[in-house]
């Protein structure tokens, strides 16, 4: 096992240094640089010589492959940079963000985990009965809708017409309820489908008709033998998702104005801020690879039967 979690680790070197070097490719692809947008965002039309100078003071006037190479010599003494939008180090910018995103894709998980575990439990010990179909076409109905259309409604009747909550949510735990909300709902039907599944083939093995032919009541075989065995698919499906949360927060965020790291990455591509963008990339990289590691040994010691590769064992 320690061998395994060695090799993950040491393979994260070599996702951030892909994903970092090909975000500093494609951003050096944009129309315009950050420059011109600095100005721009503060509604200043500078001239060619102040955007020259500016360049030469941001470093934009060095070939993409020298500027990757300064950066992240600097980021391997931790330092990544300033930016150029907020005016600070990224490391501060993002550790005031960071921390609301977290706390509201968290908070949303775990309405998810909440609802959808009992519901998915539900719905395959009563298969194709009425409150299945109900169920089912509600979960239909939930991934059906997309996240921004959901926000935009949810303000519409909750903010606008009936007056319960801001329009510009806050972090408190109040004014994360629409966000949650609409994050939480499409993921719901998701998961109440996928643990349904899971329970229904857990069902129909051998083992379970043995276990009722030994007279064991159906909760007994359900909670001692058939949801350990569930459950792996369902870690796995929380360690996706966790990824889905982090990523899916933009447009949440920018949708009901909420002070995380989604719609800071938002403004700043708009505005071409490098630095931030850079640090987003690293520290995304960084939960990613966490978490699927730890979903991974999750998953190992749920299943000790579960081989990673070529059949060897964590």
């Amino acid at each position: 096992m320690k061998s395994y979690i060695i090799k993950r680790l040491f393979s994260l070197i070599f996702v951030l240094l892909g994903v970092t070097f090909l975000t500093f490719l494609v951003t050096d692809l944009a129309p315009s640089d950050s420059a011109e947008m600095y100005y721009l965002s503060r509604g200043m039309t500078p001239s060619s010589e102040t955007l020259e100078t500016t360049r030469k003071e941001m470093g934009l006037d060095k070939p993409v492959i020298e500027r990757y190479v300064h950066w992240l010599d600097e980021a391997m003494h931790g330092n990544l940079g300033e930016s150029y939008h907020y005016g600070n180090s990224v490391i501060e910018q993002m550790s005031r963000k960071l921390p609301n995103t977290l706390k509201l894709a968290f908070l949303s998980l775990s309405i998810v985990v909440v609802i959808s575990i009992p519901l998915g439990i539900f719905t395959a010990i009563y298969q194709n009965r009425a409150i299945d179909y109900f169920i089912r076409f509600l979960t239909f109905f939930s991934i059906s809708i997309p996240n921004f259309w959901l926000g935009l409604l949810l303000i519409y009747i909750f903010s606008v017409k009936l007056g319960i909550f801001n329009v510009i949510s806050g972090t408190d735990l109040k004014g994360m309820i629409l966000p949650m909300v609409t994050l939480s709902l499409p993921l719901m039907g998701s998961y109440i489908r996928q643990i349904r599944t899971a329970i229904l083939e857990e069902l129909s093995k051998d083992y379970v008709v043995g276990a009722v032919s030994r007279g064991l009541s159906q909760w007994d075989i359900i909670v001692k033998h058939v949801l350990p065995n569930a459950f792996s698919s369902v870690v796995t499906l929380l360690g996706l998702s966790i990824g889905h949360l982090l990523g899916g927060t933009a447009i949440v965020e920018t949708i009901f104005s909420y002070q995380g790291i989604g719609s800071m990455i938002v403004e700043a591509i708009r505005v071409r801020d490098y630095p931030i963008i850079q640090g987003y990339v690293v520290w995304m990289a960084i939960i990613y690879v966490f978490v699927n590691l730890i979903v991974d040994l999750l998953c190992f010691m749920m299943n000790p039967k579960m081989r990673l590769s070529k059949g060897e064992r964590l």
